[in-house]
């Protein structure tokens, strides 16, 4: 996803996290990957998430109460919004970012955002209609059409959901090609995978395992397999990459933390 510069917040933090690696949920099994799954990733997973609530949580505490008159306040209800949302707070969150697009319209087509927050908030129909809109402001984000997919599954199901997929023309960055194949099908997670090449630079190897396993996991929430999706997110969560390279990618790091600790309350039912 794509963000107008304008409304770029800044957040810094100096936390440091491990690699992240295939998981034995798609068929690979290592040293390696073994240590990503044992119980001082989910320590690591939760003592990150601890440090982020304190920080944001100040943060927010400075804009409890916004100006809608004020010259910036569009800014200040995307910041506010972005709080909100990474708290995990997302029907305040929405509410925000709704009052951006009413103050400034303009904003509306291109407000991913907002597409994102009414998911979470439990507002699939409205989420895939803000991803109808993205479509028609950014035709060749299969991200956005990833998102259209999810919400679309929420709200109407599997089947509806693949009959409604965008179909795109030209090439987005990778791996979205690949990972848009899960969605319809003719791709495994674990083929997602292995299409990444083993000669990528460090950057766009990590970059690409992230967003692969963000979105693999993803998919894993909407059809229920809750503990593979756990593994895929907390993997997603440890990658290092997203944090270091701007601000959508460091959202969408956010989205894959806060999806993996939702899970972790999923209490998984067991038949006898």
């Amino acid at each position: 996803m794509r963000l107008s510069a304008s409304l770029i917040p800044r957040f810094f933090g100096a936390i440091s996290m491990a690699a992240c690696f295939i998981t034995p949920a798609f068929g690979f099994m290592d040293e390696a990957t073994q240590a990503v799954i044992t119980d001082d990733k989910d320590q690591e997973v939760e003592k990150l998430n601890v440090e982020l609530i304190k920080s944001l949580t100040k943060q927010l505490k400075q804009k409890e109460t916004l100006d809608s008159n004020a010259a910036d306040a569009v800014n200040e209800y995307s910041v506010r919004g972005d709080l909100f949302m990474f708290l995990g707070e997302f029907p305040k969150a929405e509410a925000d970012y709704l009052t951006m697009v009413k103050m400034k319209p303009d904003l509306d087509a291109s407000h991913w955002r907002l597409g994102i927050a009414m998911f979470f908030a439990n507002h699939p129909e409205q989420a895939a209609a803000q991803f109808d809109k993205y479509d028609s402001f950014d035709k060749i984000d299969r991200e956005n059409g990833i998102w259209r997919y999810l919400s679309h599954y929420r709200a109407f199901g599997k089947a509806e959901a693949r009959r409604q997929l965008l179909r795109y023309e030209k090439d987005d960055r990778p791996p979205f090609k690949e990972v848009y194949r899960l969605f319809d099908g003719s791709l495994t997670a674990a083929e997602v995978l292995q299409a990444i090449p083993d000669d990528a630079t460090v950057a766009s190897h990590d970059s690409r395992l992230f967003y692969s396993h963000l979105y693999i996991g993803m998919n894993q929430v909407v059809e229920g397999n809750t503990e593979d999706a756990k593994i895929s997110l907390r993997t997603a969560t440890l990658n290092s990459w997203p944090r270091k390279a701007g601000y959508g990618p460091d959202y969408m790091w956010h989205i894959g933390r806060l999806q993996y600790l939702e899970l972790q309350k999923v209490k998984v039912k067991v038949t006898p």
